[in-house]
C-alpha cells in the first residue's frame, strides 16, 4: 500500500487505506493497474463523525477497491474557528471539497459510501460531478428536513464535558454504539470540532431541500434506512421510487448508525451491491 496520499493529504483529512485485497489474503495488500476492483471507494462520515470511525468497514471494503476516508472541513480538530462567511458551511462548499479530492485521487470514478451528512454530500457530488462518481451508498439520510431546527440540540450539547476521560464515559452518555463512534472520532477524548459549527451545518438542512440534486443522480445507488431512523417518514422509500437506479433496504432494529448497529446486515448489503452486474471490475 502506498503512503503517497497519507503523507501528502493527511493534514486535509484524506487517508489512503489501500486495496484491493484478495479474499484469501486479507492481510496482504497488493496493487496493480489491472486489478482495481470497482475503482476507488471513498467513505464519508456523518455530522459529528470522522473518517476513522469507518475502521471496522475498511478491511472488508478493501476487497472491492482502493479505500479512502475523508474528514470533512471543520472536523479536523477542536481548534477550528467559526467562519466569517456562512457560505463556508453550505452543502455546496463540502461537495466542492469532495470534487477536488476525487480529482486529486485520479483513479477514475469513485464509489461514494456516506452516512448521514456524508450521504448527502455523496449524492450531491454525484449530481454535480457525474464524471467523478460511479455509485453511491446512502445511509440514513433524506433530502428534506425543512422546518426542523437545531435549537433543541443546545441543552444536550451543553451537557457534554470538555473532554471525555475514556470510552466508558462516552458509552455511559451516548450508549454503546454511538459512544464508541464518538470516542473514536475524538482526539484523546476531546471533540474534533466545535458543536456550534456542526449545529450551524445542520441548520441549513432545515431551510432547504435536496430533491433536485437527488433527481440528477444517474449512477447505481443503494439507499439504507434504519428502523429507528432520523429521517422524515417515507422519504427514503420515495427516493428509490423516483430513481430507477436506486434500490432500497430497511434495516429492522437498527439505529441511525446502521453500519455499526447492524454490521453484518450492512456489510452483506454493500457487498452484494458492489458485486452486482452494474459494476465492471477493472
Amino acid at each position: 500500500m502506498t503512503n503517497r496520499f497519507v503523507s501528502t493529504h493527511a493534514d486535509l483529512g484524506l487517508r489512503d487505506h489501500g486495496g484491493p485485497v484478495p479474499v484469501d489474503e486479507l492481510h496482504t495488500a497488493h496493487e496493480s493497474a489491472d486489478d482495481l476492483g470497482v475503482g476507488p471507494i471513498v467513505l464519508l462520515h456523518g455530522l459529528m463523525g470522522r473518517g476513522r470511525t469507518w475502521r471496522r468497514q475498511i478491511p472488508w471494503l478493501r476487497r472491492y477497491g482502493r479505500v479512502f476516508t475523508f474528514d470533512a472541513a471543520y472536523h479536523l480538530g477542536a481548534d477550528t474557528q467559526f467562519p466569517d462567511d456562512p457560505a463556508e458551511l453550505a452543502t455546496e462548499r463540502f461537495v466542492a471539497d469532495l470534487g477536488e479530492i476525487l480529482t486529486w485521487i485520479d483513479l477514475g470514478p469513485a464509489v461514494l459510501i456516506g452516512h448521514s451528512m456524508g450521504a448527502l454530500h455523496a449524492w450531491c457530488a454525484a449530481a454535480a460531478y457525474p464524471e467523478l462518481v460511479s455509485a453511491v451508498v446512502v445511509e440514513d439520510m433524506a433530502p428534506d428536513f425543512r422546518g426542523r431546527t437545531t435549537t433543541s440540540w443546545t441543552p444536550w450539547f451543553d451537557s457534554w464535558p470538555e473532554r471525555f476521560t475514556d470510552l466508558e464515559q462516552a458509552t455511559d452518555m451516548f450508549g454503546p454504539v454511538a459512544g464508541r463512534y464518538f470516542f473514536e472520532a475524538f482526539d484523546d477524548g476531546r471533540l474534533h470540532g466545535k458543536l456550534s459549527i456542526w449545529a450551524a451545518i445542520a441548520e441549513e438542512w432545515g431551510t432547504r431541500d435536496f430533491w433536485t440534486q437527488w433527481s440528477q443522480v444517474q449512477v447505481p445507488s443503494l439507499v439504507i434506512e434504519a428502523e429507528y431512523t432520523v429521517t422524515p417518514p417515507g422519504q427514503m422509500r420515495k427516493m428509490c421510487a423516483i430513481n430507477d437506479a436506486a434500490r432500497y433496504l430497511h434495516v429492522p432494529g437498527a439505529g441511525h448508525l446502521v453500519h455499526d448497529d447492524a454490521p453484518q446486515l450492512y456489510r452483506g448489503a454493500v457487498e452484494a451491491f458492489l458485486s452486482g452486474p452494474e459494476f465492471v471490475w477493472r
